[in-house]
């Protein structure tokens, strides 16, 4: 099991770039800001200590990996087929 480590808003955006994935720190807030019915676009909760937004790395970094997959996946299943 990997350990726990989370991360503040600008350290999830810096664990991204590092990754090639570069976001502002405003495009960051937006995906942890609350839409109308109450979700955020990532798992962000408020650290019952300091008060401060937080996600868990590996939570981050598995969202971004099931998209890179889920993509891979549609692609192969809408590719064209050799001899066709």
């Amino acid at each position: 099991m990997k350990p726990i480590e989370y991360l503040d808003i600008e350290q999830a955006r810096e664990t991204l770039a590092s990754l090639g994935i570069e976001l502002t720190l405003r495009q960051m807030k937006r995906a942890a800001d609350k839409d109308p019915r109450g979700a955020r676009k990532l798992p962000f909760f408020i650290d019952p200590i300091d008060g401060r937004l937080k996600i868990e790395k590996n939570t981050l970094l598995g969202i971004y990996l099931r998209k890179q997959i889920d993509a891979e996946n549609t692609w192969r299943n809408n590719s064209p087929k050799p001899g066709f």
